[in-house]
């Protein structure tokens, strides 16, 4: 089996000692290529040629950036049965995805999950978003958002662009300061509208800020899941939470919620949707929009669709 290895050598946790680990227990196993990139979209200009050649299996290792990236590399020309498997080793600050998928956080013991993953030949097809935005679409594993939250990483991009390390308090620091601005101004109104056909639940809504979710967690604090979506999964379609106000006191009672191991955002402030075959965002003025932790922009529209068994991943 071929393989290619690729590295973002200035993810926040990736070392060289932890690619040699990776290179070498895969060598062990695989014929391995190994391909360093070299700035903002070089992954998906990788992947998308190894898909087009005989690499049965890409390796990411690095954050939830560059596994959204090779995503997109792998099924630019759409879904196929014949692209390569994909695995990610948490290389990054918050690697969700790989997390989400049941890797440990420490990129060494994920790398021993992996070589397990490859004995026993243990894939799975995981289904993905597909956001559409402008003229642009882009497939996300685990979240996108719309308004506050996008703005958010936003905020996070910029002050790492500035050299600041990219860590949980930077990131609670900056959502505490867009929520603050957000409560304090009138905030555009977000018009949600799902392709749900359940005639007790409303399909239309209004509201001020929207995550959508392929699976759950949506984030991590270090150890700790947020929950905006607990019913989320990569066997079904997506899942919605909205929130109608962004007053501080409630967008705290629903971040408390998130925290919760049994419980779930609910309330007169939450819209929730689950298994939604498609959702459309739109907005009185161009808000931010973010897919995997990536800030894309600013638009008034955004549709999402969920992509069933869209990808093969080693997990």
């Amino acid at each position: 089996m071929r393989a290619l290895l690729v590295v973002n050598p200035t993810a926040t946790t990736t070392t060289q000692r932890v690619r040699d680990v990776l290179v070498n227990a895969l060598a062990a196993e695989l014929s391995v290529d190994i391909a360093e990139t070299k700035g903002r979209g070089h992954a998906v200009e990788l992947a998308e040629r190894s898909a087009e050649g005989d690499v049965d299996l890409i390796v990411c290792l690095g954050g939830d950036g560059t596994a959204n990236e090779i995503i997109n590399g792998v099924l630019r020309a759409g879904p196929r049965p014949d692209a390569p498997a994909l695995a990610f080793v948490p290389g990054g600050s918050t690697n969700v995805l790989a997390r989400a998928l049941g890797f440990p956080a420490s990129s060494v013991e994920a790398t021993g999950v992996l070589l397990e993953a490859l004995r026993e030949g243990r894939g799975r097809r995981i289904g993905l978003g597909r956001a559409t935005f402008g003229s642009r679409s882009r497939y996300f594993g685990f979240c996108a958002g719309y308004g506050v939250d996008a703005a958010v990483v936003e905020q996070v991009e910029h002050k790492r662009g500035k050299g600041r390390r990219n860590t949980p308090g930077l990131y609670l620091r900056s959502a505490i300061a867009e929520f603050s601005r957000a409560a304090t101004r009138s905030a555009p109104t977000i018009a949600v509208s799902t392709g749900g056909t359940d005639p007790d639940e409303p399909v239309e809504a209004a509201a001020r800020n929207a995550i959508v979710c392929n699976t759950t967690p949506w984030t991590y604090l270090n150890a700790r899941g947020l929950r905006a979506c607990p019913d989320a999964s990569f066997d079904t379609g997506l899942d919605l939470l909205a929130l109608r106000k962004l007053r501080a006191v409630t967008a705290l009672r629903t971040i408390t919620q998130m925290l919760s191991e049994d419980g779930e955002p609910h309330g007169r402030n939450v819209i929730a949707r689950h298994d939604e075959a498609s959702i459309t965002l739109r907005a009185d003025r161009e808000l931010a929009f973010q897919v995997d932790g990536e800030y894309l922009g600013r638009f008034a529209e955004v549709e999402l669709v969920s992509v069933p068994s869209a990808l093969r991943v080693m997990a």
